[in-house]
Formats: C-alpha cells, sequence, structure tokens
C-alpha cells in the first residue's frame, strides 16, 4: 500500500504540473478529477503498473465506481454514483483564496441535485 502510495503520488504530481494553482484552487478542477468508472482512470493504472500490479488486480482491489476530487486544500471522493461525497483531506489556505471559478467539477456534478437520483419513466402518447 505504501508503495503504491508513493507512486500514485508522483504520477498525480507529474500530471498535475501545469494544473496546480494554489491561489485559484478550483481551477483546472476538471483535469484533476479522477474517475474509475467500470474503466479504470489513466494515472492510477500509471501508477499500478509502475509496481507491478495488473489491471485485474485494481479492479479487485478498488470500487467499480470512484471519483476523486484533487483541488489544493482539499481532496474529497464518492464511491458509487449515487453515494455521499466524503472529505478525505482539507487544509487552511496560507492566504485568502480567490473566488474564481468556484463551479468546481464535484460543484457541477451536485448543482442542483437535493437528494439521491431516482429512475422515472417517462411515457409518450
Amino acid at each position: 500500500l505504501q508503495v503504491f502510495s508513493a507512486a500514485l503520488r508522483e504520477a498525480l504530481a507529474e500530471h498535475y504540473k501545469h494544473h496546480w494553482f494554489p491561489e485559484k484552487p478550483f481551477k483546472g478542477s476538471g483535469y484533476r478529477c479522477i474517475r474509475i468508472n467500470h474503466k479504470m482512470d489513466p494515472i492510477i493504472s500509471k501508477a499500478a503498473s509502475q509496481i507491478g500490479l495488473s489491471l485485474p488486480q485494481l479492479y479487485q482491489l478498488l470500487p467499480s465506481e470512484l471519483t476523486l476530487w484533487v483541488d489544493p486544500y482539499e481532496v474529497s471522493y464518492r464511491i458509487g454514483e449515487d453515494g455521499s461525497i466524503c472529505v478525505l483531506y482539507e487544509a487552511t489556505a496560507t492566504k485568502p483564496v480567490s473566488s474564481y471559478g468556484m463551479l468546481t467539477c464535484k460543484n457541477q456534478m451536485m448543482l442542483g441535485r437535493t437528494s439521491p437520483s431516482k429512475n422515472y419513466i417517462m411515457t409518450v402518447s
């Protein structure tokens, strides 16, 4: 787990190199969204392959639906499409943060959503 964690940190740091704005933490948030939706995110695959984990092993170890939002000062996740969003890491900005781009990837998904989604049947007559 520690070896995978180090490989994943390295892969994320490289991937986010030009998409990390501590003074504007919501800028580029869509680019920093990690997603497993029955298809493995390439960043996770890259980190796993570097330490010898195969794709089938990854699918056994991780949920089939996982969304991870990585922003300066906050990392949050959701398991499943209708799961609750949980904060994994939170820090305080050392200086005031601009309100630029307040619609993060996570906030856009939650926009207008007050309860878990429901299935509706639409009929045409």
